[in-house]
């Protein structure tokens, strides 16, 4: 999905009060951590995951392989907070258009 940058402002500040919900632990970026991402994003569209890792190059390789493995949009990535979304069938958040 293609947002412009209203749109991902607008993403930004909705996502700022929440918490993450997926924490990637010392065993990386399992399939188990994909399914149970992949099933946030369905509940929430929006949601915040943990990457507890000090390394860039390993962080955005992460970051790219969520966005892939669950066909979602990244938003920002602050520290080791990763912000993605996804849009569902409920359409759940409103996006503002062009």
């Amino acid at each position: 999905m293609n947002l412009n940058k209203k749109q991902i402002q607008h993403l930004k500040g909705v996502a700022h009060p929440l918490k993450p919900v997926v924490l990637l632990g010392s065993n990386g970026l399992t399939e188990a951590v994909v399914a149970e991402i992949d099933y946030a994003l369905n509940h929430h569209e929006l949601i915040k995951v943990k990457i507890s890792t000090d390394d860039r190059e390993t962080k955005s390789l992460i970051v790219d392989a969520i966005c892939r493995e669950t066909n979602s949009t990244k938003i920002q990535v602050i520290g080791k907070t990763l912000i993605i979304y996804r849009q569902s069938e409920e359409k759940k958040i409103r996006i503002p258009k062009l």
